[in-house]
């Protein structure tokens, strides 16, 4: 994947999604948040809402605004 540094950017974000294999999501499922520590304080597995870092928001081929998926953060135990 390369994304132009000048019109996308890496932050941390809480994201909903049944699956945690997908290289990209929707925009309207990420949540932007300040911070690594604030991500994993509102990740909530049971309600398919994980902390990771992303890059984005994009333009998609379909015209949809998306963010990809750079890492996932686990909850710990």
């Amino acid at each position: 994947m390369s994304l132009d540094p000048d019109v996308v950017s890496e932050q941390f974000a809480v994201v909903k999604v049944g699956r945690r294999l997908r290289e990209r999501v929707p925009e309207t499922t990420v949540h932007i948040v300040e911070s690594q520590e604030e991500a994993m304080q509102q990740s909530q597995p049971e309600r398919q809402r994980y902390a990771a870092r992303v890059a984005g928001p994009s333009r998609s081929s379909e015209g949809l605004r998306v963010y990809y998926i750079i890492e996932w953060f686990d909850k710990p135990a």
